[in-house]
Parts: structure tokens; sequence; C-alpha cells
């Protein structure tokens, strides 16, 4: 008589399976204790959400002048900073995102500049020219997304996992090309998707 499997084993099966199923899932993946856990430094201003809050689906201006969303980059990791040009602390910041986006951008990771409020074409361009920053930015003229996010104050930057959740946020400068800020965005970055 061929032996038959233990009761332990289809246990082990199930657990394993089980896992196997949260770790597809980046939401349900996400420990805030461990993304807690690595505030450090100016990432120590990070305010780390207890789940995913879900982004807006609230339209903004492309650079190419079409409509899009935050929900059009699903799938990426994104770091999504409001400024604006008469924001001094976004001028000081600006370059640290632009280098940010230069080591790490690409098909899983994307900086976003949203232009919040007023800001002109041409303030924008002697913005970017005088910070030596080559970002896109979308355009939020009338403050929508930045309401609908519930922004607070310039520069803010929230971090959405791939799902279009947000999981922290940020009000104030940082470098986020610091060691600090490459530890979070690498915890971001090793959740399965």
């Amino acid at each position: 008589m061929p032996a038959q499997p233990s009761k332990c084993l289809y246990v082990v099966a199930a657990l394993l399976y089980a896992g196997l199923a949260l770790a597809a899932n980046p939401t349900l993946a996400l420990d805030p204790a461990t993304l807690e856990a690595l505030r450090a430094g100016e990432m120590r201003k990070l305010v780390v959400h207890a789940e995913p809050v879900p982004a807006p689906d609230t339209v903004v201006t492309a650079p190419d002048g079409s409509e899009t969303t935050l929900a059009a980059s699903n799938g990426r990791i994104r770091l999504v900073n409001f400024w604006a040009t008469w924001c001094a602390p976004c001028r000081t910041e600006m370059p640290s995102l632009d280098r940010l986006q230069a080591a790490r951008g690409g098909g899983d990771f994307e900086v976003i500049t949203v232009a919040t409020g007023r800001n002109s074409p041409e303030a924008i361009a002697r913005f970017f020219a005088e910070s030596g920053t080559t970002l896109p930015t979308a355009l939020d003229p009338k403050s929508a997304l930045a309401r609908a996010m519930e922004v607070p104050g310039l520069p803010m930057t929230v971090l959405l996992d791939r799902d279009g959740g947000e999981v922290a946020r940020l009000l104030g400068g940082a470098e986020w090309d610091s060691p600090e800020a490459a530890a979070v965005l690498d915890y971001l970055a090793g959740l399965p998707g």
C-alpha cells in the first residue's frame, strides 16, 4: 500500500501557497513597520500610512499638453513632487529629484513633478534652467490634484506604490538621492509587483 501524505504536508503546502499569494500582491506585502524603521536623516519627516491610501483620479496636464492622471503610470513606484516656481525650498530640492530620476528612472520607477497653482510656462522654463533640472512636469493650474491629495504646503512629496496607493508623504524639502531616501525606495522597489 503506497504511503499516504500526512496532514502536516497539506498544511505546509497551504501555508506556502498563502504566503506566495500574499507576496504577489504589493499592497498586502507592504509592511508599514519596516518602512517606518527606515526613516532616518531627512526621511524622519516621512509620514508612513498604516495602509495605502488610493490616489485620486484627478486630471492634470502632461508636458505634451495632453490630459493625464496618476493612475496612467500605475505599475511603477512613483515619487510625486508638488512644487511651484515661487517656492524657494522647491528650488533647493529639485536638483536631487532630477538626479534621482536620472539614476533610477525607468520601467519600475518614476519621478513625477506637478507644478501646482499659477506657474506660467516661461516661469517653469526659467526655474528649470536656473536649477539645472530636466524633469518634465505636469501642470495643476487650479491646484485640483493638490487639493484632492490634501497637500498643505510646498514642496510636498508623495510615494505611490505600483497599485496607485499612497504609502507615505513628506512635507518640506529633502535630498531625494540621499542614502536615507535610497533605503526607503529600495524597500518599495523590492516589493513584488
